[in-house]
């Protein structure tokens, strides 16, 4: 009879071993996990946002204005245009976040056509450098 209660003391043992250890692992990984609608949402708010980035940059260099400075900089709009898209999401940004800052210090009239040129062919030529270095 002692043998039929140590094996009853053993297998409680085990199980509440098993429950004790087993109890944090089964929480713990709950909190961890992403739901596939988290990831979507996040994807498409990427990819949302990569869009009008790529709009407004390629609207600022599409411009009467754009076109102007780089034909007196013997750039190819075209070729600049076409680049845009190939930036990283951090290029992008940052020459997103250039060209509305450009755009709103030209609308307050802290910049002249000519300073906004100069800035344009820099910006422009800045462009298809990174474009050709990441190639």
């Amino acid at each position: 009879m002692p043998l039929f209660v140590r094996r009853d003391h053993v297998s409680l043992l085990a199980v509440l071993l098993g429950l004790i250890l087993g109890a944090p692992l089964a929480f713990g990984a709950s909190s961890h996990l992403v739901s596939v609608r988290a990831l979507h949402q996040a994807a498409e708010s990427s990819a949302r946002q990569r869009q009008a980035q790529l709009a407004q940059v390629q609207k600022f260099f599409s411009s009467k204005l754009a076109r102007t400075a780089f034909k007196k900089a013997y750039l190819n709009p075209v070729e600049i245009q076409k680049a845009i898209p190939t930036l990283s999401q951090a290029e992008l940004s940052r020459l997103s976040a250039e060209t509305q800052k450009i755009q709103s210090n030209f609308a307050a009239g802290a910049l002249n056509n000519q300073q906004i040129t100069y800035i344009l062919i820099a910006l422009g030529v800045a462009l298809l450098v990174t474009i050709i270095f990441v190639s």
